[in-house]
Parts: structure tokens; sequence; C-alpha cells
């Protein structure tokens, strides 16, 4: 499990950083205001954890539970509300109600792992779903062009196999992507540049953390 710092923030979209070699680097720009609204600790719930909130939320759209916890927290009602789970020397540095800075988890160059919801793409083909090749368009193709081909045998075993790519439900699950460089560190306006594409459309939220399998995790 990660437990490399992180924040939780907005993917605003995707923009363009020159280097002082002149190479474009496209990035993408997520946006994170995010603050400390509770805590995990090892002693009351057997592990250590950040909750984070982002987003302003008004008061009459937030239920009575919820709304007794963040006045027990005395913080603001917010909108969305993520649990990272950290070291318990990284959780000790925050105190309730304090805001997250950039520049105190990422610095330019650190590998990150992304972490959001792809964008829904509803039931779709084969071509689509699994970048199958289609049928050929002529020599006697006949409304077949898009379509799977086979997906069972004869006799034995009779059956269409487990697993067979097929047509259906395409995106809207979470997506990872691993070891992303940061290009950019924006503390006051709370942007964060990042190499290359992420998951999820514009405005989607995205979870940020150190990469695990390369460098760029830190603790505290």
């Amino acid at each position: 499990m990660n437990q490399f710092p992180g924040v939780i923030g907005r993917k605003l979209g995707m923009t363009q950083v020159f280097l002082g070699d002149g190479t474009v680097v496209p990035c993408t720009v997520v946006e994170s205001k995010a603050m400390v609204v509770g805590k995990r600790t090892q002693a009351k719930d057997g592990y250590d954890a950040l909750i984070l909130g982002l987003g302003e939320r008004k008061e009459k759209h937030t239920s009575r539970p919820l709304a007794g916890q963040f006045a027990k927290a005395g913080v603001a009602p917010r909108r969305v509300l993520r649990e990272l789970r950290c070291s318990p020397e990284w959780a000790a540095g925050f105190e309730v109600g304090q805001a997250i800075t950039l520049d105190r988890l990422f610095d330019v160059g650190q590998l990150v792992d992304v972490r959001g919801v792809s964008r829904g793409r509803g039931f779709s083909g084969v071509m689509t779903r699994h970048h199958f090749k289609g049928g050929r368009m002529t020599h006697g193709n006949h409304e077949y062009r898009r379509h799977g081909g086979s997906i069972g045998t004869r006799m034995t075993p009779g059956r269409v196999k487990l697993g067979m790519k097929m047509p259906g439900q395409h995106g809207n699950a979470t997506v990872s992507v691993l070891s992303q460089e940061v290009v950019r560190v924006l503390p006051e306006e709370g942007l964060l540049l990042i190499r290359g594409g992420v998951p999820g459309p514009a405005s989607g939220l995205v979870e940020v953390r150190g990469a695990v399998k390369r460098r760029g995790g830190k603790r505290a």
C-alpha cells in the first residue's frame, strides 16, 4: 500500500512547459487546496492516516452526522473527503484545520503516482474497448467490419471461455498512472504540473502521491 505523502486535487486540464533548451513538455495541471479535517491514529483506529477535505460544502447540504464531525473538529464542511494512510511521523506534523502546501509534499523532478476515475464511454464495441483490428473492409465482407469474430469453440468444451474480450462497459474505472515527473510546483496558486496525461476529465478528482516503484517517494 502506498503510504508516501500525497494530496487530493482537481484536474484542470493540460498545458505546455518550455524548458531552457527549448524542449516542449506536455503537462497536466492539478489544483489542490486541501486541508486536514481529521486524523486516524494507531492507538484509536489501528492505523495512521490523514483525512483531507477539498472544496466548500453548504451546511444545509450536509447530513447531521457529518456536520457533527466537522463541528467537533472545528473546521468548515468540505465537499470531498479522502483518507490517505501515512507514517505516524508524517501525520504528527499536521494539525486538524491546517492547509496542505504543495511545496512541502513535492519537489520538481520528483516522481509521483496519480490515480483518478477515467472517462466513462458507455457500452463500446471490441475495437474501441480492446483495440481489435476488425474485419476486412472488402472482398465479400458484409456487415462484419467491426465485429469481434469467433468467441468460442465447438463441442469441446462447448462454451465461451471465461475472460473473453467482448463488447461492454468501457471507462468509468479507477486508473493509476505510475512514475510521472513533477515539472512545476506553484504553492501560492495551489497548482501542480505533472508531465504527461492523468486519468479523468477536466475538473475530475485525482489523488497524487509519491511513486512506489521508482524514486520519488519521501518520508517525513
